[in-house]
């Protein structure tokens, strides 16, 4: 199986008429949806065809330089959706640099290991490799690490008055904030858990499906996203982890106290 069916842009219309049927729902049924599907798919219709031109660019070229800029623009822009995804947000450059330095250190961590220890690609910054492979895990990442920031912030002020009595009976900051560490964390974990439970049986991921539809053998796709699967998890873990501890680091002070100021 090597062979795969070439597309054209009118081969997308049928699909298409799908999306305008329900936009038409929406207005037969006064949803309020119109604005915000057409905005999604205009949106999705134009960065498709810009990262696609991109990706044709780079492919080309094959400049390790040119990979590390896209990667990094890629990790700015999720680092800035983490942000915008809470809705407590830590003052000043905290806000953005926690979620986006745990998701530099976690993607690049588990993206090397991909590269390195299963596919070693020759060389080793393929971009045909690289990028997919970061901006799945990336993806991933932002959601579980957003997920787990706004549970802590929004979880800390909740409880507020609990945690200012356990420090005040002289318990350490982390203990004191035990449990909205584990909280906070079993929440950005969760979709990833989730996923992994369900892919194989109730859904086909789009990688393995994109990987069958272009001719890859069914068992060398499963393997693959098998592989993607683990750095995913293993990524979004680790960035979690990450993010959720400097959060506490910074909702505290070195003298055990609750600084919830500290947030917008």
């Amino acid at each position: 199986m090597t062979d795969y069916i070439q597309l054209g842009y009118l081969d997308l219309l049928p699909a298409a008429l799908l999306v305008i049927f329900n936009a038409g729902l929406s207005i037969l049924m006064q949803l309020g949806l119109l604005r915000v599907l057409a905005v999604s798919v205009i949106r999705m219709v134009i960065q498709l065809s810009l990262i696609g031109l991109i990706l044709t660019w780079l492919f080309d070229s094959a400049n390790p330089v040119f990979i590390l800029g896209i990667a990094l623009v890629m990790l700015l822009l999720a680092g800035r959706e983490a942000w915008a995804r809470q809705d407590k947000k830590f003052s000043g450059i905290w806000g953005y640099g926690i979620g986006t330095g745990a998701m530099l250190m976690a993607a690049s961590l588990a993206t090397a290991v991909g590269l390195g220890s299963a596919i070693r690609p020759d060389p080793w910054y393929m971009p045909q490799y690289a990028i997919p492979m970061l901006g799945m895990i990336l993806g991933n990442c932002l959601t579980g690490i957003s997920l787990g920031l706004d549970t802590l912030t929004a979880t800390a002020l909740r409880e507020r008055q609990a945690i200012e009595s356990r420090l005040a009976l002289g318990q350490p900051r982390l203990i004191a904030l035990s449990g909205v560490t584990r909280q906070a964390m079993r929440t950005g974990m969760m979709p990833i858990i989730n996923s992994m439970a369900a892919t194989g049986i109730i859904s086909l991921p789009g990688m393995m499906t994109g990987q069958i539809l272009a001719g890859v053998e069914p068992m060398q796709a499963i393997q693959y996203q098998m592989l993607i699967m683990f750095l995913i998890f293993g990524g979004t873990g680790l960035g979690v982890i990450t993010a959720v501890g400097l959060g506490i680091l910074r909702l505290t002070d070195q003298r055990h106290r609750l600084r919830l100021d500290r947030l917008q």
